[in-house]
């Protein structure tokens, strides 16, 4: 158990929280928001023992292992799945120790050592770090590699791995989606919600928290408030709280009869009636949570665009990749063509082509072949990762913004990043020691400043915290341009796009299916990669007679009948496992149960059933997946 008894944590002159107290248990898994600066990192640092807390009782009752994910990248020739073993200590000690006792006493390894080792699933170690290399992205064949040969982002990766590797009381993790993209992203999802023992996360992926979250610790004014359930149950309860505050609720309030008035303008108007159709529907949405952010620092709006062309760009018969390339062209045979009003998320895993795309489409840097055609009216806002280094360092916000607007008065300017959380003697600062979040938003403002008709965002959410990426949902949902957004955040592809396309496998194509069905789509795609490929498409059969025909069939029933048998079988145990677990996580709802100190035995071993319900769940959906694939190809 984690126990806070009035903690008091400063850092320098600043208080970041002040008397607080509270509990977690083993299986809550809370989700720690906040504003930048509250003091979230700060609270896993004292955990951690690299703080400790100005006042208070800080207790970690039973706990023996927190793990966290080391923000340093790693270097150096161990090979990637050896890395990630290494982030069982206990499982490295004994290995050592029975290297040793085999090397004295020449293979005699006295029976505790090999009793410990099957205590710990130690003889299974190699495969569980493989599945965890495999859930977050990594080939079969780099698993061998050394940790030297990835780039920064996957090195990030091994280092979530090796954190996950360790067989660990609490969990601690600061971004954890920031280097993923969205396959991997469901893959953790899964991983996390069997996860037995306390786990504390910050993120500010909303869908994220929303899917492995029980409970959410906000840190506002120096305290710590707890909320039951996921985010979008504590955005519901803080709306409620804060909607009785009359006056900030008014104001929120006109920004939703701002897209109310876009809806009743055009949803009869053809050219604009699948837009208003998107933003009525996002407005149900924010009916809901905007009370919860009412007193958010960030708010904007788009300028309306200049000129409307009703083509804006399009790549025919285009092959796209970077010259000097040893593997050829990316993407093959696109074609995509945007006119006025295009609303398109694009979806794909991480080295499919996606920002390849945004790239040939924003400057046609990536064109290989084919043909690029912009409208000569078209005005393009281009968001991408390598801009943020384009800011010059020594500049101020002012002076970066003065160059877009040359007739602004300095008041103007003012008011204008100030909707963008700059304020005061700040956009006066050189800009060199901003937070990455600090330079992503100076650059949407930048952007924005430039009055686009066309919007192409590659992964504009990954420096922003939860406020600031509420605020650039609203206003993208209000802005009457076109726009192209890659993001593994899932409520903002959710709420500002109306179709999706996906890149694959060399080709760009229409996703016909929701954002919701997307991770089905990634689980067939997996089993059909597995099935077998070696049948001769050369080799025609001779047709059967309808006798043949009809014995064929019989025996291929006879055939399938067993394995038919297993998946049912595997469907009906799952079935009453899903049932017990919804059991226990009633009785582990229960608020009283936490209040009774007496309960406290009780609580624990509810926790482990849960676990092991948990772990139980995902064995048998192994094996339902493996079963069903076995009757597919069988049949």
């Amino acid at each position: 158990m984690l126990s806070l008894i009035n903690i008091s944590l400063r850092r320098g002159r600043k208080v970041l929280i002040e008397n607080v107290s509270f509990q977690v248990h083993p299986g809550h898994r809370m989700g720690v928001i906040g504003a930048n600066g509250s003091g979230k990192s700060s609270l896993f640092a004292m955990l951690l023992g690299e703080l400790e807390p100005d006042d208070g009782q800080l207790g970690l009752q039973a706990i023996n292992e927190i793990a966290h994910v080391a923000q340093e990248s790693p270097h150096g020739s161990t090979s990637a799945l050896d890395y990630v073993m290494d982030g069982d200590r206990e499982l490295r000690d004994l290995q050592a120790a029975i290297a040793a006792d085999e090397a004295q006493q020449q293979g005699a390894v006295p029976h505790a050592l090999y009793e410990r080792m099957e205590n710990i699933d130690g003889f299974t170690a190699e495969s569980r770090a493989a599945r965890l290399l495999h859930g977050l992205g990594f080939a079969d064949s780099e698993m061998q590699d050394p940790v030297d040969s990835f780039s920064g982002g996957w090195r990030m990766r091994l280092n979530l791995a090796r954190a996950l590797m360790c067989r660990s009381d609490m969990l601690l993790l600061d971004e954890p989606t920031n280097h993923l993209d969205l396959p991997a992203i469901l893959w953790l999802e899964r991983w996390l919600q069997s996860y037995a023992g306390i786990l504390l996360v910050i993120s500010h992926d909303r869908d994220f928290l929303d899917e492995i979250c029980t409970r959410i610790a906000h840190i506002e004014h120096q305290a710590i408030r707890l909320f039951t359930g996921n985010y979008s149950q504590f955005e519901a309860q803080r709306a409620e709280q804060l909607s009785q505050q009359q006056a900030m609720y008014a104001r929120q309030q006109k920004e939703i009869k701002h897209i109310q008035g876009y809806v009743d303008r055009f949803r009869y108007k053809a050219s604009k009636a699948r837009q208003a159709q998107s933003r009525l529907k996002m407005l149900e949405r924010m009916q809901i949570i905007a009370p919860a952010h009412v007193d958010s620092p960030f708010r904007f709006h788009f300028f309306e665009p200049e000129k409307q062309p009703q083509h804006l760009l399009g790549l025919t018969d285009a092959a796209l990749g970077y010259r000097g390339s040893e593997n050829g062209a990316v993407l093959d045979n696109v074609n995509l063509h945007l006119s006025a009003g295009d609303r398109i998320g694009l979806l794909g895993v991480n080295g499919a082509g996606k920002s390849t795309l945004v790239k040939a489409l924003a400057t046609g840097s990536t064109l290989l072949d084919g043909e690029r055609v912009l409208s000569r009216d078209t005005r393009i806002g281009y968001f991408a990762q390598h801009q943020l280094d384009m800011l010059e360092p020594e500049q101020s916000p002012i002076d970066h913004l003065r160059a877009y607007a040359t007739d602004d008065r300095e008041q103007d300017l003012r008011n204008y990043l100030g909707r963008f959380g700059f304020g005061g003697e700040r956009i006066f600062e050189p800009v060199a020691p901003f937070s990455g979040g600090e330079k992503a938003r100076l650059v949407l403002a930048l952007m924005i400043r430039q009055k686009p008709n066309l919007l192409l965002l590659d992964e504009p959410t990954n420096h922003l915290d939860l406020e600031m990426r509420q605020a650039l949902s609203v206003a993208l949902i209000e802005y009457t341009g076109a726009l192209v957004v890659i993001s593994h955040d899932r409520h903002l592809l959710r709420s500002v796009c109306d179709e999706l396309l996906i890149v694959h496998d060399g080709i760009v194509d229409r996703f016909k299916r929701s954002l919701d069905e997307y991770p089905d789509w990634l689980n067939e795609r997996g089993l059909k990669k597995n099935e077998a490929e070696n049948a001769n498409i050369d080799a025609q059969p001779k047709p059967l007679s309808k006798r043949q025909q009809r014995q064929d069939q019989a025996r291929r029933r006879l055939h399938l009948k067993p394995l038919q048998d297993k998946v049912r079988d595997i469907e009906k145990q799952l079935a009453l496992s899903r049932m017990e677990l919804e059991e226990l996580e009633k009785r582990l709802a229960d608020a009283d149960i936490y209040s009774d100190q007496d309960r406290v035995a009780e609580v624990t071993q509810l926790v482990r059933d849960q676990a092991e319900k948990k772990a139980e769940i995902q064995t048998l959906e192994w094996s339902w997946l493996e079963a069903s694939e076995a009757l597919e190809t069988a049949g």
